[in-house]
């Protein structure tokens, strides 16, 4: 009843006041990285993870390209991360066109380089085709959860979809898919991402209902690319709002007003998030900095200055 109370103060001061006057800065929050292909990528990305660096992330994930094709690539910034900063990282590890031995054997080399969490997904298959597990692999992400728990004591993440995941039958069908994941041994769950509050708040009390109780994250992506957007969210199930797909029109030549917009709308949604009682964000970063740190800061997150990462003998 106290958080319910506290809430809908929450929600009434957010009404009644400037949408980030005063926050407490009471947030936790964590970026996902994709493995760089060249090396102007390269930089850019360590240029974005040194710029977000000091918001002191809980951690930072860096994804696994459909069956397996950015492996090595993955695992290079994962071990760097661990070597060099204070940040922890979370590798992402999938269940597509890799057998058991072969995804065992990723995840002890993680372990062997310092990586204690593992983002453990289904994936797709390259192609857009329908998903099939390899004949010796884990069929589905409960199984790689398990799996990974067997080999080593990993902090395991999985994923939830507050829109219902498209190879899901029935949203009961998903809800009890992800408490699958949860029982085998995982930790938490991030969100797919989305761009209604209320589709998220649904999914969180549906899944309380259900009687899941591990943290639910939201994931949050900055959009600053609608085609680009919609291509990604039509593969997820996920729904863009027509209006929100309209403040784009016209600006394709203007990426500085793109940028602003982006930022406007997903910090407002965050701030929605915020006043119904959520304190942990996941950014969707596209390795770039700029976007997450602006929401990051009208959430009263300020950089703190992390300690240097000793040598290790």
């Amino acid at each position: 009843m106290t958080s319910i109370l506290n809430s809908a103060a929450e929600a009434r001061r957010a009404a009644a006041s400037p949408l980030f006057a005063d926050l407490a800065g009471d947030i936790s929050v964590s970026f996902e990285f994709f493995p760089p292909k060249t090396e102007k990528m390269e930089a850019q990305l360590w240029d974005s993870f040194h710029t977000l660096e000091p918001l002191n992330p809980s951690f930072v994930s860096v994804t696994y390209g459909a069956g397996g094709s950015t492996r090595e690539r993955t695992h290079a910034t994962v071990a760097r991360i661990a070597a060099e900063s204070r940040v922890p990282p979370a590798a992402h590890l999938t269940c597509v066109e890799a057998s058991r031995e072969e995804i065992d054997a990723v995840a002890r080399a993680y372990w062997e380089a310092g990586v204690r969490h593992i983002v453990a997904l289904r994936g797709d298959v390259p192609g857009g085709e329908p998903y099939r597990a390899h004949p010796q692999g884990y069929a589905n992400a409960a199984e790689l959860v398990a799996g990974l728990k067997a080999i080593a004591p990993f902090d395991i993440s999985v994923a939830a979809y507050p829109e219902v995941h498209p190879d899901a039958e029935c949203p009961q069908a998903d809800l009890d898919n992800l408490k699958r994941k949860l029982d085998a041994g995982a930790t938490r769950a991030i969100t797919q991402f989305f761009f209604s509050p209320d589709a998220f708040l649904r999914f969180r009390d549906a899944a309380a209902a259900a009687r899941i109780d591990a943290p639910i994250i939201p994931g949050i992506l900055p959009v600053s690319n609608v085609s680009q957007t919609r291509r990604m969210a039509d593969m997820c199930g996920a729904a863009i709002p027509p209006w929100m797909v309209s403040l784009f029109d016209g600006l394709d030549g203007l990426p500085a007003a793109r940028q602003l917009i982006a930022a406007t709308i997903a910090a407002e949604m965050c701030r929605r998030l915020y006043a119904g009682g959520v304190r942990d964000f996941h950014f969707y970063t596209l390795n770039r900095a700029e976007l997450s740190y602006a929401i990051c800061h009208l959430l009263g997150l300020r950089p703190a200055a992390l300690p240097i990462k000793e040598e290790t003998a």
